[in-house]
């Protein structure tokens, strides 16, 4: 993270209109590249593939995933464009070489869904797409909105204190200080989830809705973005990347997904007017 100075676009603010300081998250976005297009029909036990089509990917990473799989042959494909459905999604890779701040080689694999009205549409898109590169520009863009889903950091096992920040007990207190004056009445005779115990911290599946981009960095030699001496527990960004106003959850180089946000209740801005963007150093001094 770091921060930037720009002018307030929310309409509602006490400084709309000013110019205010604001922390922003950048976040690495290199190209994903598609790997293979699947059909799917839905069936009374839930959706079922009912076809799959390869494309060609000289990676020699992706063998750390997965064993290697051979392209799909014109008649896979010609069989792909007649079979029927009701959903077209696209399976995605990571391309982690891309990435110096992330020492994995090894990518990930996704499935990313394709909509559309009509389905025959749909899937002609997905046998376009095989093998290509799907970029930023094509989920985001500069003033829209999207929704970060990530890995919070993990804490271990805590106790009542750290996980809830209840009160500490008095100090002549006959058991515990750190734990919770009682686990509730004697009916009903059990502990309900609403009481705060011991237990796991951190590590949990969150989505961040609504984070506004304010800028979309496609080359960072010509536009610097990386502060002086790196970004702390993460290094140098070298492709391409967005900022975001506000904070995400996670680590520096855990994985993060993107999507179209499903919350949006406030219009998208034209143009972030971003005065000034803060490349000091973060390591103190």
């Amino acid at each position: 993270m770091t921060h930037a100075f720009m002018v307030d676009y929310r309409k509602r603010s006490t400084t709309a209109g000013q110019e205010v300081s604001v922390p922003v998250t950048v976040v690495e976005v290199p190209p994903l590249r598609v790997v293979a297009a699947r059909l799917y029909a839905r069936v009374p036990y839930g959706m079922r593939v009912v076809g799959e089509v390869w494309g060609t990917d000289g990676s020699a990473n992706v063998a750390r995933r997965m064993p290697p799989h051979p392209a799909s042959s014109a008649e896979a494909l010609t069989r792909f464009a007649a079979t029927g459905g009701d959903e077209v999604r696209l399976v995605a890779r990571t391309q982690p070489e891309l990435v110096s701040g992330v020492p994995s080689k090894t990518p990930t694999l996704f499935e990313l869904r394709v909509s559309g009205e009509k389905f025959d549409e749909r899937r002609a898109f997905a046998v376009q797409q095989l093998g290509a590169e799907l970029s930023i520009e094509k989920v985001a863009k500069e003033g829209e909105f999207v929704d970060v889903l990530g890995v919070t950091k993990g804490f271990g096992f805590q106790g009542h204190i750290q996980r809830w920040g209840v009160k500490l007990q008095p100090r002549k207190n006959s058991k515990h200080r750190r734990m919770i004056g009682t686990l509730g009445p004697h009916n009903p005779s059990f502990v309900t989830y609403r009481i705060p115990q011991a237990g796991q911290q951190g590590y949990h599946r969150r989505t961040q809705f609504n984070l506004r981009v304010l800028k979309v960095v496609r080359d960072p030699k010509a536009d610097p973005i990386t502060p002086a001496g790196g970004f702390p527990h993460y290094g140098e960004v070298r492709s391409a990347c967005v900022v975001l106003h506000g904070s995400i959850p996670g680590p520096a180089k855990r994985l993060l997904r993107f999507r179209a946000p499903i919350r949006s209740r406030v219009a998208t801005v034209e143009k972030v007017d971003v005065r000034y963007f803060s490349t000091r150093s973060k390591q103190g001094g």
